[in-house]
């Protein structure tokens, strides 16, 4: 009897997002196989660098290092506060500038366009101009412009894209949700109003919302900021122990539908 394709859905949440690195490093270090990967957000990062073929630990080390001055391209706000063209070419980078067609596993990565409010979810073509407009944080980010379209964050159609991982076939999915709001954060920056504002709202959504995974992990990450690309250590490690956690419950599913 052949294993089950399993699938993993990373969620939105923005830079509490680091803690997807640690879920990734702990299915590794439990010898579970990922075979396909769907992203909002940025889930739909740090899934592409994984599909792309980086490294866990290097993944660790570049969190480490990662700050606003590295992806800020400040512009006039008139539809967004960065420009994009930093961070698309850093996603450029670590992604060895592949296409879905190119890369180690199975990828789709979703947006919204802000026209139609359709949700966009992209398998081919480049990997870096998708993610590009998975990432693009209403108010935050100039929305992204493809094949005339303007794209906007994947969140505000599919936080968590579980049902984006059963279309593509997968039979068991793992989810991480990592958009625990920061209950006591006080908002000193346009960025931060606009990011602890998408949080409530999808919070919000939560509450009427049934996520069909068959395993969801949920990093405790209440008291860490979605905005700030600080404790970005104490993120992943979170992530790694929530999926530590579960090692039980995520052999005794896989070992069920294999029997």
């Amino acid at each position: 009897m052949r294993r089950p394709v399993i699938g993993l859905a990373l969620g939105s949440g923005g830079a509490r997002g680091m803690a997807h690195i640690g879920v990734l490093s702990s299915l590794e270090k439990q010898g579970i196989q990922v075979d396909m990967i769907a992203g909002s957000s940025i889930g739909a990062l740090v899934g592409s660098f994984y599909a792309a073929g980086q490294d866990v630990e290097k993944m660790k080390k570049l969190a480490l290092v990662f700050r606003r001055k590295y992806y800020a391209d400040y512009t006039l706000p008139k539809i967004g506060l960065l420009k994009g063209n930093r961070i698309l070419q850093l996603i450029h980078t670590f992604t060895y500038g592949k296409k879905f067609e190119e890369l180690r596993m199975p990828l789709a990565v979703v947006a919204c366009d802000l026209e139609t409010g359709e949700k966009v979810v992209f398998k081919k073509g480049s990997v870096s101009q998708a993610v590009r407009a998975s990432i693009s944080i209403p108010g935050v980010f100039v929305p992204h412009e493809m094949g005339g379209r303007q794209l906007v964050d994947g969140a505000v159609v599919d936080r968590i894209p579980v049902s984006v991982l059963k279309d593509m076939g997968a039979d068991l999915i793992i989810a991480s949700d990592v958009s625990r709001v920061k209950k006591t954060e006080k908002a000193t920056r346009l960025s931060d109003v606009i990011m602890q504002s998408l949080d409530i709202l999808q919070n919000e959504l939560v509450r009427h919302q049934t996520i069909h995974a068959d395993v969801m992990i949920r990093p405790r990450l209440e008291t860490f900021s979605s905005s700030a690309f600080t404790q970005v250590q104490e993120m992943i490690e979170a992530g790694e122990l929530a999926a530590d956690q579960l090692t039980g419950k995520l052999k005794d599913v896989i070992d069920k539908w294999e029997c």
